[in-house]
């Protein structure tokens, strides 16, 4: 695996591949800046090394061409207080003003290209227009993780004009390992914690995982398919009629891989979905007609907690309960509780996918972790065992 590490950008222009498509309020004001933070070790590196830095990402979704709610004009002033540098900003791609500003770039200075997305040849992953990209810069340079499962133009097909300039940025580095640490390099026993609604998203992450883990524990709505597969009660809980047969074939999975699965034992059911509904603690084959199960119970947490108290590698991915409802929030509190103690006892613990970080940064778990992953969709890909286009461009 190629690094910025390998590579010295004296006087080179590096063209990196950054994600920093950040979400923004009303007045397109950035509100989280983790992803240009995530991204500033990197382009420190480089300035450091007396490069210059051309910065390439996407926000948004714009439908065909520009639109000025998803120009990085709008970000440009978030990313030059973070960076510590006054960022010249670029009024398009690849055009006239992109190509005159990235020629009279000079160390030390960083170049923000306009949204890649204004052109439909990026998600298109148009060659030409990746050639154009790769004709800015002299070193390519991808840290742009949450985009790695596209083969976009500028995330995978540009690597091709870099035959023996490009690499990996910090944060690409650091996901990969982290990743590589769950499925093949960390100590065990490795625990997986699945949480969420479906059973039918994380199917293809449990069959690849299997092989690598010791404990494998399921958590949030779709614990409720493997209760009902099993004859229990659910009540009026959350379900998939459709995959029973499928949970019982990962129950089974699991035993033929020596897996130990650890489903709630009983849980908070509510009368509605609402946090002001009326809620009591029951056995969770027992759950009542009209009611539901909204979050785990003491028992539970419990026993989720012995088993990560003693596990060494831990895989987080997804939340137990309805924790955006304060009251149905205590058994995913109970979780980061638990992750957090054994964190600090050495164990690594991985977070990912989009709820699970939302929780862990909402509640502060995110500083008692190893590693919270910044792309939801890259990191289930690599946990389902698929190869990321933008990895493997760097990487051949």
């Amino acid at each position: 695996m190629k690094t910025i590490d390998d590579f010295n950008f004296q006087d080179k222009k590096a063209l990196i591949r950054v994600d920093f498509n950040v979400p923004q309020d009303d007045n397109l004001k950035v509100t989280d800046d983790t992803r240009i933070v995530a991204a500033k070790p990197t382009i420190d590196k480089i300035l450091k090394d007396g490069g210059s830095a051309i910065l390439m990402t996407h926000l948004g979704r714009p439908k065909g061409g520009p639109e000025d709610k998803f120009s990085l004009k709008h970000i440009a002033s978030k990313v030059s207080e973070i960076l510590g540098v006054n960022v010249i900003v670029a009024n398009d791609v690849v055009g006239n003003d992109a190509k005159e500003k990235a020629k009279n770039l000079k160390p030390g200075e960083v170049l923000l290209l306009e949204n890649v997305r204004f052109h439909a040849e990026e998600e298109n992953g148009d060659k030409d227009f990746a050639k154009k990209l790769a004709d800015l810069g002299d070193i390519y340079v991808n840290d742009a993780f949450g985009t790695a499962h596209r083969a976009h133009a500028s995330t995978a097909v540009i690597a091709e004009f870099f035959p023996k300039a490009k690499c990996f940025g910090y944060l690409m580095k650091q996901e990969l390992q982290a990743i590589d640490k769950v499925l093949k390099t960390g100590d065990g026993p490795v625990t997986a914690i699945l949480g969420g609604a479906k059973v039918s998203s994380k199917i293809t992450i449990i069959d690849n995982i299997l092989p690598a883990i010791d404990n494998l524990i399921i958590g949030g709505g779709m614990t409720y398919t493997f209760i009902k597969a099993q004859g229990g009660n659910i009540g009026k809980s959350l379900v998939e009629d459709d995959k029973l047969e499928l949970a019982l074939e990962i129950l089974k999975a699991c035993d033929e891989n020596d897996v130990n699965v650890y489903l709630p034992e009983d849980n908070v059911a509510a009368d509605n979905f609402s946090n002001d509904a009326n809620k009591k603690v029951v056995n969770v084959y027992e759950i009542p007609d009209g009611w539901m199960g909204m979050d785990c119970g003491p028992e539970t947490n419990k026993l989720f907690a012995d088993v990560i108290k003693e596990s060494k590698t831990i895989l987080w991915n997804g939340p137990l309960g309805v924790f955006e409802m304060e009251n149905f929030a205590k058994g995913t509190i109970a979780l980061g509780d638990a992750i957090a103690d054994a964190t600090k006892k050495g164990a690594f613990s991985l977070v990912g996918g989009g709820d699970s970080v939302a929780f862990v940064k909402q509640y502060n778990y995110d500083e008692k972790v190893s590693y919270v992953s910044t792309g939801g969709g890259a990191m289930l890909e690599s946990l389902e065992g698929k190869e990321l286009p933008g990895v493997a461009a760097v990487m051949n």
